[in-house]
């Protein structure tokens, strides 16, 4: 099964996640010396990938690369699919191969689709709490160098990526206004730059009806009461987007939502989310 995300190089994220648990370069480095001491080098397994909890499931494919690494001729079943909703207990996948080789993948595997799966399930709750109204994006505060991944992930769960780095919209927040002197001045200047798409970061009512003047086409409306956002978007009048960011929990992304936002903004999706607990049990064959 391929795996394919613009911007992230599988093979080379196979390599680097397997070269850190082997040791590859470092004193001593490079092998798993509990498989090579324990397991005979011609020993076969199989087993069984499987879900502990209620999860969205993310990042199977990835699990699949970690084993073919090591072990090309490895017999992999897909048994659900990324994006899917599982309960407690559900076979995910199916591996069988070399014993030795799956056991020195099996951590960097698992790690990978209990990350994502927590992503992925976290971000499928703040949908189904949102009710259908506005969209749910994600935002920048991944951990670095996993944003592809991670964003992924929220897809999977049902979010809609945000930008993806700092080169495909200009985002102007309260610093960007201290140094240009005003929410109209860097609009202006984004606008001057030749920039169709401007997100302004307003958290006052009056820095709003500046920010469109200017040529401000999605207006983030940063930590604000249900009651104020319904006023914001009274005033925006669909003029540009309107988001929600700041703060925004699970408790509360409801009445959030039912604001009359086009969008909630949600940095924990990536932040918070707790490893899904997900197994690995294998066995000679």
């Amino acid at each position: 099964m391929s795996f394919t995300l613009p911007g992230f190089d599988l093979a080379a994220f196979i390599t680097t996640t397997l070269s850190e648990d082997l040791g590859i370069g470092l004193p001593g480095g490079g092998r798993d010396v509990t498989s090579e001491s324990v397991i005979p080098a011609d020993a076969r397994f199989a087993g069984v990938m499987d879900s502990r909890e209620a999860i969205t499931v993310a990042g199977l494919p990835l699990a699949a690369a970690f084993f073919r690494h090591l072990d090309s001729g490895c017999e992999i079943e897909m048994l659900v699919q990324d994006g899917q909703s599982v309960t407690p207990g559900t076979a995910l996948m199916r591996i069988a191969g070399n014993a030795r080789a799956l056991l020195t993948a099996e951590r960097s595997a698992l790690n990978t689709v209990q990350h994502l799966s927590g992503i992925a399930t976290m971000t499928s709750a703040y949908v189904e709490a949102m009710h259908g109204h506005a969209t749910l994006l994600d935002t920048r505060k991944t951990i670095p160098g996993l944003r592809a991944l991670e964003k992924y992930a929220t897809r999977m769960g049902g979010a809609t990526n945000y930008r993806m780095g700092l080169w495909d919209a200009v985002m102007i927040k309260d610093n960007h206004v201290a140094v240009a002197g005003g929410v109209g001045a860097a609009v202006a200047r984004a606008k001057t730059a030749g920039v169709e798409r401007i997100i302004c970061e307003v958290d006052r009512i009056d820095q709003i009806e500046p920010a469109i003047v200017a040529g401000a086409t999605h207006i983030l409306l940063d930590n604000m009461a249900p009651t104020m956002l319904a006023e914001a978007v009274a005033l925006v009048a669909g003029r540009a987007a309107t988001e929600a960011s700041g703060g925004v929990r699970l408790d509360t992304i409801g009445a959030v939502a039912a604001s009359g936002v086009d969008y909630v903004s949600v940095g924990r999706l990536m932040q918070s989310a707790p490893a899904a607990d997900i197994g690995l049990d294998f066995e000679l064959v």
